[in-house]
């Protein structure tokens, strides 16, 4: 077995280091592997692991104003649905004033916005929901690419420091 110094020991370690930024750990060579030993098992390890490429992806999207963007659609469906309904009994709607035309409108319109801003607060609770889930999925999947890296390189006769 070769001799360990000192010196070896700062190389590796500092060498170690500086190719672990992303796991913020300190790999303790234990068998006295040289430092480009330890810099192929470093690779190896993290390429074995995965922890190259587990990025989380975050979404770039608030997910807000949900019942706003609901009732404004709502609104619009709302008046064109009884522009509509309205044209479909045109002998009953030429006789109403041009008020009541306005004013049914105005109705249709407010019981539509509504029911979207109902619908758009809904997906709004569920777009939240599904990026919780997925935040905690990328956790999840971090900590697992962690673990098997720290069991690689105990394998390869390293102790990994936090």
């Amino acid at each position: 077995m070769p001799r360990l110094t000192a010196a070896h020991v700062f190389a590796g370690l500092l060498l170690a280091s500086a190719l672990l930024d992303a796991q913020a750990a300190t790999v303790i060579p234990l068998k006295g592997q040289p430092p480009e030993q330890i810099q192929a098992d470093t690779a190896a390890c993290q390429s074995q692991a995965g922890t190259q490429a587990s990025t989380p992806a975050t979404s770039e999207e608030s997910h807000t104003g949900g019942r706003a963007r609901g009732a404004a659609k709502g609104a619009v469906a709302g008046a064109a649905a009884a522009q509509v309904r309205g044209k479909q009994h045109e002998e009953l709607y030429d006789q109403a004033s041009d008020e009541a035309k306005q004013e049914y409108r105005q109705e249709q319109a407010r019981q539509t916005a509504a029911a979207g801003a109902a619908v758009g607060a809904s997906q709004q609770r569920q777009e939240r929901r599904a990026d919780r889930k997925e935040e905690q999925s990328n956790e999840q999947n971090n900590a697992n690419a962690q673990q098997a890296y720290a069991n690689c390189m105990s394998a390869r006769g390293y102790s990994i420091a936090p």
